[in-house]
């Protein structure tokens, strides 16, 4: 797996996220993937709860995703399974001051077969339903509604884009390992979204809130990484198709920074890395008490000087949850819609572009 989506990310964001918070199906992911593009993020004056707004939006796709996947319910109607793991027997409210709370179409309960996969799809579940309640929380009356999610044809839009093969008819909620895919997509961006709104909260209680969450979505993406990598160490079959996942974040988020994606070009500059699975680092001649070669996995997706992890502006979060959403002709478009999120995300006065 390689270490990070790219050390020239790094570099764009690091400009941007001190000093903004700029936010900005199927036909806008193809466009955008076949045409390049410099676009400027917008500054604009967000507040601590606009940007904690914006973290709930994407808690509510986690949470149902995982909902879905692990119990066959959503996070407002649980079932007894829900329940039984430890979701609030009431659900867990989806109004809010801004937005009609929106329905989740698609998803189903996955047919686990290994106890290891099952058993993190469930602790995840719950967990990812506590965010929502945490945030809720935090934002009281300010909280938005969840929105509109799309956790059914959102799927193989995105897996076609990708590449990955039989991508007109992927679904997450086949197997284990389709879901492990499913939650590849979503892992690393919560990270890097958490990564770069943490900067440009100005309460301490908020960037330690921001900072919290965090860490554990980074476990939520560490375990997925090692178990993809101990189902496919080889790096022939699932492990193959975060390859393209990644170099589809890239793509699309792409479009939200000063460099250009030349159709048909070998691997652009903001890609030379891709977060994905790759070859090992090296392979020691002996290991094991000296009797097994030992390849060493690279699981962390981090620079490889420094082994920072990498951050994203929300235009960039935007551009990959919407399929391209964000950026139309080279423009930071609000409301971004598509994809995962079909009518956009709810949101405050200033809106996310």
């Amino acid at each position: 797996m390689a270490s990070m989506e790219t050390e020239i990310l790094d570099e764009v964001v690091a400009k941007n996220r001190r000093k903004m918070l700029a936010l900005g199906g199927g036909a806008a992911l193809a466009a955008l993937i076949l045409r390049g593009g410099a676009v400027a993020d917008a500054a604009v004056a967000y507040s601590d709860s606009d940007i904690l707004n914006f973290a709930l939006n994407l808690e509510y796709l986690e949470a149902n995703f995982y909902y879905l996947s692990a119990f066959g319910c959503t996070i407002d109607r649980p079932n007894a399974a829900a329940i039984d793991a430890g979701a609030p027997a009431a659900g867990i409210s989806i109004t809010g001051s801004v937005g009609t709370p929106g329905i989740v179409s698609g998803g189903s309960e996955v047919p686990f077969t290994t106890i290891q996969v099952a058993s993190y799809a469930i602790e995840t579940a719950i967990e990812e339903g506590k965010h929502v309640l945490f945030l809720r929380s935090a934002l009281g009356s300010s909280a938005v509604a969840q929105p509109a999610i799309n956790l059914g044809s959102a799927w193989p839009a995105l897996a076609t884009a990708a590449g990955i093969p039989g991508g007109s008819s992927f679904t997450p909620y086949a197997s284990d390992n389709t879901f492990l895919v499913g939650a590849y997509v979503f892992e690393d961006v919560g990270v890097t979204a958490y990564h770069g709104a943490a900067p440009l909260l100005t309460a301490s209680a908020n960037l330690s809130a921001a900072a919290a969450i965090l860490s554990v979505e980074a476990y939520h993406a560490g375990l997925i990484r090692t178990t993809i990598n101990n189902i496919d160490p080889s790096n022939t079959s699932i492990g193959s198709y975060t390859n393209l996942i990644s170099a589809l974040r890239a793509r699309l988020s792409l479009a939200a920074s000063p460099t250009t994606l030349v159709p048909g070009t070998a691997a652009n500059p903001y890609d030379t890395n891709p977060d994905d699975f790759g070859l090992a680092n090296f392979t020691t001649p002996s290991g094991l008490g000296g009797n097994t070669a030992v390849t060493a996995t690279r699981l962390t997706d981090a620079d490889p000087v420094n082994v920072i992890a990498f951050a994203r502006t929300a235009t960039q979060v935007l551009n990959i949850v919407t399929g391209g959403g964000a950026v139309s002709n080279n423009a930071i478009v609000s409301p971004a819609t598509g994809v995962f999120f079909p009518a956009g995300l709810n949101a405050g006065p200033n809106g996310f572009r």
